[in-house]
C-alpha cells in the first residue's frame, strides 16, 4: 500500500493568501477556444518567476474570479479537466438541501481569492512554490481517455477530485475551528464534521483505517488534527469512492489506499451511512457537465459499467462527453440523458437508453441504434434529426446533429432517408403548472398512440395512452416538480416532440 504520508496535506498553505500575489479578475479567456490562455503579462511577477505560464478561471456571479495557473508541463487537457471538475462541483443541484443555489459558494470562493496551482511533476519532488493556493500536480491529473485513466495507473492516482474538493471546502463551505476562511455553509460543515467524528469512532472503524495500530497512519491523523483538516480529508475519501475512483483498486479492501472503509456506492451506503447521507445534500450523483476525452484517446470510450473495463468504475458516472483531437474515436453512452459530441475525425456515437443528443461536429459520423430500422420513427425538425424508438425502455428519443449515417441492427441509412418533417401538435400553457393541453395542428393528427414525458436526465416520468382523440388532450402534471421536460407523442408511425417548463 502506498505510504499514507504521501497523501496531499496542503491545507495550511491555503490560509496564506496575500494581496501581494492577487491576480486580476478581468483576464479575458474568451480569446481561446478552450478558455486556456498564456499567463497575461500583467500578472504579478511572482507567478512567472515560479514557472507558471498558462491561465484560466471560473467567473463568479459577483464579478470576481476563481483562478487557475499552470506550469509548462501541464497540458491544456489537464487544465480544462481541473476547471471542469470545479465547475461540476459548483453546478446547481435542484431540490437539494445545500446545493440548490451554489452561487453563494462560488462567490465566497472568489471573495476568499481561491486559487488552484497546477504544478509540474509529482508531490514531494520539491517543486512546491512559495505561493498561496491549493496544489494539484501534473502526475495526479488523469484526463478521461488518457492512458493513466483507462489503465487505472495507480502511480498516477487521480487526485484532481480530492484537491479541487479541498479548495471548495476550505474557501467556499468554510471549516469550523482554527486555520479556516469565512464560509457560507456552516450547517453543512457541521454535518460533515459529525460524519467525520463518527468515522473516527470505535477505534477508527470507518476512517482512517489503521490509525489505531499503524504509527505512520496515526502520525498522519494527528497532523491533520493539529492543522484542523480532518473533515476535509474524510470528505475527500468519501467523494473519491462515490465517483468510482477506487472501484478498480484490488490491493486492499476499501478506498483511498485502503484507509476508507468503502470503495463503491453500495459499500458507502452500508458501511458509512452518515457519510452516505451527506452526499445528495450537495453533490450530484452524476457528473452532469461536459467532460472532454483526452486527444490521445483512440477506440471506443464506454460510459456504462462493464466489469471487464476497470476504468468504467469511473466512467459510469459521466453524463456528457466530447471527443477531442483527430483520432477516429467513438463514444457509447449510458442510461442517462447523454450529450455526446464528436471531434474533427470520423466518429460513431451511441446513446443507449435515455433521450440523448448526438452531435458529430465534423467528419463522417454514424449514430448507432439497437433495433431494426422499422422499430423507429425518424423525423426532422430544422437541422435536427429525431430518432424515436417505438420499443419501451430501449433507445428512447435521440436528437441528432451533424450525423451522416444511421446504423440499425438490420443495416445503415443516410440521415436524410425516410424522414417526415411535420410537427403535429402545440402545447399550452408553457410554462405550465397543473395541467398541459395538447392541440393538433396537423391536417393528419395522430389519432391513437402514446404520450410520454421525460425529465432532463431522460427518465420517463409519465406514459399515457390515447385513442381516437381529434381535438384536445389534457394531461394532469400536478404531481411533477418544477423544471424542464420534453413531451413526445408516438403513433401512426409518426413521432413528434416538444419541450416545456413546469413552474
Amino acid at each position: 500500500m502506498k505510504n499514507i504520508i504521501t497523501l496531499s496535506i496542503l491545507l495550511l498553505g491555503m490560509v496564506r493568501l496575500g494581496c501581494a500575489q492577487t491576480l486580476p479578475d478581468n483576464f479575458d479567456i474568451s480569446t481561446s477556444p478552450n478558455g486556456v490562455i498564456p499567463l497575461p503579462s500583467n500578472a504579478p511577477a511572482a507567478y512567472s518567476n515560479n514557472g507558471f505560464v498558462k491561465y484560466t478561471k471560473i467567473q463568479a456571479p459577483n464579478g470576481q474570479a476563481i483562478h487557475f495557473v499552470a506550469q509548462n508541463q501541464i497540458t491544456d487537457a489537464q487544465i480544462v479537466r481541473a476547471r471542469n471538475i470545479l465547475q461540476f462541483y459548483l453546478t446547481n443541484l435542484p431540490n437539494s438541501e445545500y446545493g440548490t443555489d451554489k452561487s453563494v459558494v462560488t462567490n465566497q470562493m472568489a471573495n476568499n481569492e481561491a486559487l488552484l496551482l497546477l504544478l509540474n511533476g509529482a508531490d514531494g519532488q520539491g517543486n512546491e512554490p512559495n505561493l498561496p493556493g491549493q496544489y494539484l500536480f501534473q502526475n495526479e491529473i488523469a484526463v478521461e481517455g488518457h492512458s493513466w485513466y483507462i489503465n487505472n495507473n495507480w502511480d498516477h492516482r487521480d487526485a484532481a477530485f480530492e484537491e479541487i474538493l479541498h479548495l471548495m471546502h476550505d474557501t467556499g463551505f468554510g471549516v469550523d475551528g482554527p486555520n479556516s476562511f469565512p464560509g457560507v455553509l456552516p450547517n453543512y460543515q457541521a454535518e460533515i464534521r459529525a460524519a467525520q467524528q463518527n468515522a473516527n469512532g470505535n477505534n477508527f472503524a470507518i476512517w482512517p483505517l489503521g490509525a489505531g495500530s499503524d504509527p505512520d497512519i496515526q502520525g498522519w491523523y494527528n497532523e491533520l488534527d493539529n492543522e484542523n483538516s480532518l473533515s476535509q480529508e474524510y470528505l475527500a475519501s468519501l467523494i473519491d469512492s462515490y465517483y468510482g475512483l477506487w472501484g478498480a483498486w484490488t490491493e486492499t479492501p476499501g478506498g483511498m489506499w485502503g484507509i476508507y472503509v468503502a470503495k463503491t456506492r453500495a459499500e458507502i451506503e452500508t458501511l458509512d451511512p452518515m457519510g452516505w447521507a451527506l452526499l445528495p445534500k450537495y453533490f450530484s450523483p452524476y457528473i452532469n457537465i461536459n467532460m472532454d476525452i483526452d486527444p490521445s484517446f483512440n477506440g471506443t470510450f464506454y460510459m456504462s459499467f462493464d466489469a471487464s473495463l476497470p476504468y468504467s468504475h469511473k466512467s459510469q458516472y459521466l453524463q456528457h462527453c466530447t471527443l477531442t483531437g483527430s483520432n477516429n474515436s467513438n463514444l457509447q453512452g449510458n442510461d442517462l440523458y447523454n450529450r455526446l459530441n464528436g471531434n474533427d475525425a470520423n466518429n460513431e456515437l451511441e446513446g443507449l437508453k435515455g433521450n440523448d443528443r448526438l452531435d458529430g461536429k465534423s467528419g463522417t459520423d454514424i449514430a448507432i441504434f439497437t433495433g431494426n430500422q422499422n422499430e423507429y420513427v425518424i423525423t426532422t425538425e430544422g437541422v435536427m434529426t429525431i430518432v424515436a424508438d417505438n420499443m419501451n425502455d430501449r433507445d428512447g428519443i435521440d436528437t441528432l446533429l451533424n450525423i451522416e449515417m444511421l446504423r440499425f441492427a438490420d443495416g445503415d441509412i443516410t440521415s436524410t432517408q425516410n424522414i417526415s418533417s411535420e410537427n403535429v401538435f402545440n402545447i399550452f400553457p408553457n410554462p405550465a403548472t397543473d395541467f398541459l393541453h395538447i392541440i393538433w395542428k396537423s391536417s393528419s393528427p395522430i389519432l391513437s398512440g402514446y404520450i410520454y414525458i421525460y425529465d432532463t436526465i431522460g427518465k420517463k416520468v409519465l406514459e399515457q395512452k390515447f385513442v381516437n382523440i381529434t381535438e384536445k388532450i389534457t394531461i394532469d402534471i400536478n404531481f411533477l416538480p418544477q423544471g424542464n421536460y420534453m413531451l413526445q407523442i408516438i403513433g401512426n408511425h409518426q413521432s413528434s416532440s416538444s419541450n416545456f417548463i413546469i413552474q
